[in-house]
């Protein structure tokens, strides 16, 4: 099958049914093709997804909030900043009080609201791939096909947030609980078990080497092919290269204030 080939087994007959979105669903770990044809084809729900990530994610707060405390996980976040730990430790009391506050509120808001944030998020992402594919690899995508085939893709991720709450309930401490790598899915999580021990640069650089995100940007660069009728190959150089400018960011961010 060339690259440009895509499996005729789905809806391929006319009046054929295609697939349900729990059978999409179903797909996009075991034969994702198939998901991405049918939204290729205009069948681009993606609400299906969108909620069984938002109820996994709910899940994990819930986990974090009854078996850790977002105080803890403020306490541990700001403990992790060495930087930012030896500014509050020569600061009044009351700094470190209104410190450990915000970035409490700050990081249980911001999980708390996740299914919404991932709606912007999603869009604007999926607005710059759009262009990337169309305009620069000549696809044909619509937006909306992007933004349906950007939730599918991201289904692989549920395994590190289900991760994250064995972990939590299978006794992890709190007091070492890190929100920033809560599961063992990517090198950092194995190489460097103490964050305050390694650079932080090459732990940001091991922390994005994560086998869920490779996962869904692989799924993403394949359905993104599909749906803008372009090589496989493109869409991958356009999922990867993407993700690559923003690795490089994140690790010369990470040098520049270790």
């Amino acid at each position: 099958m060339s690259e440009l080939e895509f499996p005729s087994s789905v809806g391929a007959a006319a009046g054929t049914p295609g697939l349900s979105q729990w059978q999409r669903v179903a797909n996009t770990f075991v034969a994702p093709s198939n998901t991405f044809v049918e939204i290729q084809r205009g069948k681009r729900s993606w609400w299906l997804p969108f909620v069984i990530m938002a109820l996994v994610g709910y899940i994990f707060f819930a986990a974090i909030t009854f078996k850790i405390g977002w105080a803890q996980v403020a306490e541990n976040t700001l403990h992790a900043d060495a930087k930012t730990e030896e500014k509050l430790a020569n600061s009044p009391a009351s700094a470190r009080e209104t410190a450990l506050k915000f970035t409490r509120y700050s990081i249980e808001g911001g999980i708390a609201a996740g299914p919404v944030l991932s709606l912007a998020f999603v869009a604007l992402l999926s607005l710059g791939l759009w262009g990337t594919i169309n305009f620069v690899f000549g696809g044909k995508a619509t937006f909306g096909s992007i933004f349906a085939v950007w939730f599918y893709a991201s289904l692989p991720t549920l395994i590190k947030s289900l991760l994250g709450t064995i972990v939590i309930f299978a006794g992890s401490d709190p007091e070492t609980f890190n929100i920033k790598n809560f599961a063992p899915t990517n090198l950092a999580a194995f190489i460097f078990p103490n964050p305050l021990e390694a650079n932080k640069a090459f732990y940001v650089l091991a922390s994005w080497l994560d086998f869920t995100t490779i996962w869904m940007l692989a799924l993403l660069g394949i359905g993104t092919a599909i749906v803008a009728g372009v090589k496989r190959s493109s869409g991958y150089i356009a999922v990867f290269g993407w993700w690559a400018i923003f690795l490089l960011i994140s690790v010369g961010v990470a040098a520049a204030t270790s």
